[in-house]
């Protein structure tokens, strides 16, 4: 998270209570059950297309979006950095209404506006209440049609980013990441780092923002969720106002499918205590009819918290490392089942055999009923709990479901599809994903 100018801590400080206040609202009362959601197709008179979930318990309004495709792959080479540099700095003045002046209009309105650009994707977030509804958009519609890119504020933004990036060059777990990349995305923009270089981030110039935008915002590559106290009809008219003018269709660039590595050794020399371990192989897409079999098997492999089985062979049986789990990442291009742990440097070498063995026991054996039923039930008592206990983590969900493209009925039958899973599925695909050589990545002293 980027720091704001100092000059403006006061304003922020006394918004606090203000914004705590409405982000309280945010919160609905309990977890919402899936079965209690209805969510609607919402289509504005100039065709722009979101899913809504009307809610006027509270008079607020949580719109999420997405540019898919206009992450930090859509950066131009030599110019690493743009998209991350980008989401920085549309909230920092658009049209008339210069930086100081347009952050204090979105204290002043109570209005929550924030900007990402991950790997895939470029993405908002935005919440208003019902009063300053007009305003609030009009706002939002300037930062994505008339961003100013001003002199100052890119010096400033830039120069918060530029701190990161050399903080990260000592960091274990970023220099763990960048090194896991790069290896098993060798040449593809995947290997490389989201937030630029030195070098790449200085040569990104307000034209090069300027056209990250106009190429990677477009009306055809739009993902929008809106959860709260707005009507179908309202809501179509402020698509339209704010989204309506931008282009019919964006203009990336192709990005290469590509498997993860496997089978190599990478170790990279740091003086510090412990070694950080990363491992990659092969995982599963998210259109996959084995997705769920996949992340199923993930739960009880690594997935899970204090039960997987890495924890209990790593942590609790041998006292290893604090901590050993495994996470499945699929992006738009590629799918990696990953293993993250770390040790004392001359417990390194153990620590990864454990894991290898442990990878094998899995892939041999599967996992037993019991195991794969605890995984089931955790799985499915904790979405409600993890994305829909509030009106922007639904609205967030919405924009997930159809970058996903699973359905605008996903939330109802997503249980079925969990409970449809069997044991033999998941012993089969835990032989398929688990069998192959992993890359392994050791961060730490050169003995490890």
């Amino acid at each position: 998270m980027r720091l704001k100018d100092p000059s403006r801590v006061t304003a922020t400080i006394r918004t606090l209570a203000r914004s705590a206040a409405a982000a309280a609202a945010f919160l609905l009362v309990g977890i919402v059950g899936a079965q209690a959601i209805e969510i609607k197709q919402v289509t504005s008179p100039g065709g722009i297309k979101a899913l809504l979930v009307e809610d006027y318990t509270n008079p607020l309004v949580a719109v999420n979006f997405a540019f898919k495709g206009s992450g930090s792959t859509a950066d131009e080479a030599g110019k690493e950095g743009t998209a991350n540099l980008l989401s920085g700095l549309l909230d920092e003045g658009a049209g008339d209404v210069k930086s100081a002046e347009f952050q204090e209009k979105l204290d002043e309105l109570g209005i929550g506006l924030s900007f990402d650009a991950s790997t895939d994707n470029f993405s908002g977030s935005f919440r208003t209440i019902v009063e300053s509804e007009d305003q609030a958009f009009d706002l939002l519609r300037l930062a994505l049609n008339e961003p100013r890119f001003d002199e100052e504020p890119v010096a400033r933004i830039r120069g918060q980013l530029l701190t990161g990036i050399l903080a990260n060059e000592n960091d274990p777990d970023q220099l763990a990441g960048k090194a896991w990349r790069e290896a098993i995305f060798p040449n593809h923009p995947y290997s490389r780092p989201s937030e630029g270089t030195k070098e790449t981030l200085a040569a990104v110039g307000k034209a090069d923002l300027q056209r990250f935008r106009g190429r990677g915002f477009a009306r055809d590559n739009l993902i929008v969720g809106v959860v709260g106290a707005i009507d179908p009809e309202a809501l179509g008219a402020e698509l339209d106002r704010v989204f309506g003018k931008l282009p019919a269709k964006a203009e990336l660039p192709n990005v290469p499918e590509i498997a993860p590595a496997t089978g190599k050794s990478v170790a990279v020399p740091l003086d510090v205590p412990q070694t950080l371990i990363r491992f990659a192989l092969p995982g599963v897409k998210r259109d996959d009819p084995d997705f769920f079999a996949a992340y199923l098997m993930n739960h009880i492999f690594g997935g899970g918290t204090f039960t997987s089985r890495l924890f209990q062979e790593v942590r609790e049986k041998r006292g290893l490392a604090y901590g050993a789990s495994s996470f499945l990442a699929s992006f738009d291009h590629s799918a990696v089942l990953g293993v993250s742990t770390a040790t004392r440097a001359d417990k390194a070498q153990e620590s990864i055999a454990v894991i290898k063995r442990e990878m094998a026991r899995l892939a041999s054996d599967g996992p037993t009923a019991d195991e794969l039923k605890a995984a089931k039930d955790f799985v499915k008592g904790s979405y409600g709990i993890q994305n829909l206990d509030s009106s922007g983590a639904i609205a967030a969900t919405l924009v997930g479901i159809q970058l996903d493209d699973l359905g605008i009925d996903y939330i109802q039958k997503r249980e079925g599809l969990i409970d449809a899973v069997t044991l033999d599925d998941v012993k089969r695909v835990a032989k398929k994903l688990l069998s192959a050589e992993p890359t392994v990545v050791t961060v730490g002293a050169a003995n490890s």
